[in-house]
């Protein structure tokens, strides 16, 4: 089955950019192709196997494309992807787009319900995953639940164990003779991708990427970050499967003929090593790594890089501070989702001023266009439309209804203002808030007045039921290295910071890490559910 996926951006727009350069118009297959024939000696990737050089990769991609074909992949199936970092993701995730066929990554880790709602809402043909993954038999599980997918004909076992019965070796489709394999010629507003972010549904939103939205914005967003034109050498520690890695082989290498060096899985002393044998010119992660890594012992100072790209979150000031001293490199804090908005601080250290909310950046219309949608004369909610702003929704059309204009401008869901200097303020997160007895309490605002505290390393917040007030507010808080926090010292503290009594958490929650979700974001119904017993005001 061929999926169908309305462009909710006019269709004029997506050819001005392309014509006035905004965008490259070409298929992410054939913007990675000319890299590999203008430097096919440049190392693509570095991985626990080595490193992998452009030709050599090429020549892996063609012969698992091949592959693919003959297995009955066709142009627009989709192909779901769930193998952790490593060079076999990036094979396929190009196979893939040479076939004109639209990739759905998502991160291993995750149990076979979110396989199956995934694979099932996009209709995908085929699915390439892990065989094993630190313990949980990917293949297998999929291979068990596969009779509930009717329309999935193909499961690829990658791995170094033996594929489990009913399933494909991928050693079997890279072994394929890839000599007369010829890439499809997609247009370049046409899926590519298919990007997964959990956000506020009940299930995984799924959405919608062209090439040019992956290639042109958000390549151009990565264009900024770049600082002398130098193909960027970027180390993921987020997954290449969640939306937050789509930066890696569509922009990293595709659009810029940069270089991947690649973890399997985040370890703070793993990432640290990487850093100093690998010398990355980026490193791309979220706020809970750089502070795990933080408290690791270090030897020596770090060699230099061009920035800590962070995404999920904002990392707060005094902790962004401390790693752009130990870094030696600026901290960016981007502001984004897979919904299509992006807008992040830059590599020029970020002006305090004061004034509502957080100070976000300057939009790109390069990027993404950002306006604020009716609210108040000061704020309102974050709308933003642009050459990254995905096509649409996929298998859910309530939420295109919800979260989509009808001239293609998305809805964040989040409060922001537009400053005299054109910058954009976040000044809270519609979706996150916890109603308090009839209050509205914002999580972010919260998390940004816990986080000043000065025994506080990292802060999550989150509603807990209550019979009577309906949700009671909750601070979970992992403290700095030999220091402790209680909530009577915590709510002190709030309150000489002025924050409104009716924010304050009733309940706090100490640990030593916080437990992370597959994409390496603090996992909040993990940390709800350890909450049966916190100290309470």
């Amino acid at each position: 089955m061929t999926l169908h996926l309305d462009d909710l951006v006019p269709a004029t727009l997506r050819r001005e950019w392309a014509a006035d350069g905004t965008c490259p118009d070409l298929d992410l297959y054939a913007l990675f192709r000319a890299h590999r024939l203008a430097d096919p000696n440049r190392v693509a990737v570095v991985d626990e196997a080595g490193e992998l050089v452009y030709a050599n990769l090429d020549l892996r991609v063609r012969a698992a494309a091949a592959g693919l074909r003959h297995l009955g992949v066709c142009p627009g199936d989709v192909v779901g992807i769930q193998l952790p970092n490593g060079r076999d993701a990036v094979i396929a995730d190009l196979a893939v787009a040479a076939l004109g066929a639209v990739a759905l990554p998502f991160p291993v880790g995750r149990g076979a319900a979110e396989a199956i709602s995934l694979l099932g809402r996009s209709g995908a043909r085929a699915a390439i995953v892990a065989t094993e993954y630190r313990g949980l038999p990917h293949a297998h599980d999929l291979v068990s639940v596969a009779a509930q997918l009717p329309g999935l004909r193909t499961v690829i076992a990658a791995g170094t164990q033996e594929p489990p019965a009913g399933a494909v070796d991928w050693v079997d489709v890279l072994s394929t003779d890839g000599r007369t394999f010829v890439p499809a010629r997609p247009d370049p507003d046409s899926a590519a991708r298919i990007l997964v972010s959990s956000g506020s549904e009940a299930e995984p939103k799924m959405v919608a990427y062209s090439h040019n939205a992956l290639a042109g914005g958000r390549g151009n967003f990565m264009a900024t970050l770049i600082a002398d034109g130098t193909p960027p050498r970027c180390l993921f520690l987020v997954p290449l499967a969640s939306a937050f890695g789509s930066n890696g082989t569509a922009v990293t290498l595709a659009r810029h003929g940069g270089s991947l060096v690649l973890l399997d899985h985040f370890t703070p002393p793993g990432a640290l090593a990487a850093i100093s044998d690998h010398r990355p010119s980026h490193v791309l992660a979220v706020p809970t790594m750089i502070r795990r890594m933080l408290d690791q012992p270090r030897s020596g100072a770090m060699p230099p890089m061009t920035a800590l790209v962070l995404g999920g979150a904002e990392l707060d000031a005094a902790t962004a501070a401390e790693a752009s001293a130990v870094f030696g490199c600026p901290v960016v804090n981007l502001y984004g989702s897979a919904d299509g908005v992006n807008c992040h601080s830059g590599l020029l250290p970020a002006a305090d001023e004061p004034g509502p909310g957080v100070v976000v950046g300057l939009p790109d219309p390069r990027v993404t266009e950002i306006r604020i949608d009716s609210g108040t004369e000061e704020f309102g909610e974050i709308i933003a439309r642009g050459p990254m702003t995905p096509m649409c929704y996929v298998g859910a059309p309530e939420l295109n209804q919800r979260y989509r204009t009808a001239e293609g401008w998305v809805r964040t869901g989040d409060l922001g203002m537009i400053d005299e200097a054109g910058r954009l303020r976040l000044v809270g997160r519609l979706k996150q808030v916890v109603i308090r007895g009839g209050a509205n309490v914002s999580l972010a605002e919260v998390e940004n007045a816990v986080s000043t505290h000065p025994e506080v390393r990292e802060v999550v917040c989150v509603g807990v039921p209550d019979p009577v007030m309906g949700e009671r507010l909750a601070a979970c808080v992992v403290s700095r290295p030999g220091s402790g926090i209680d909530l009577a010292g915590l709510r002190a503290h709030l309150t000489a910071r002025g924050l409104d009594k009716v924010k304050h958490p009733e309940h706090l929650l100490v640990v030593g890490e916080f437990p992370l979700t597959p994409a390496g974001k603090p996992d909040r119904a993990a940390l709800r559910a350890m909450l049966p017993q916190p100290q309470s005001a």
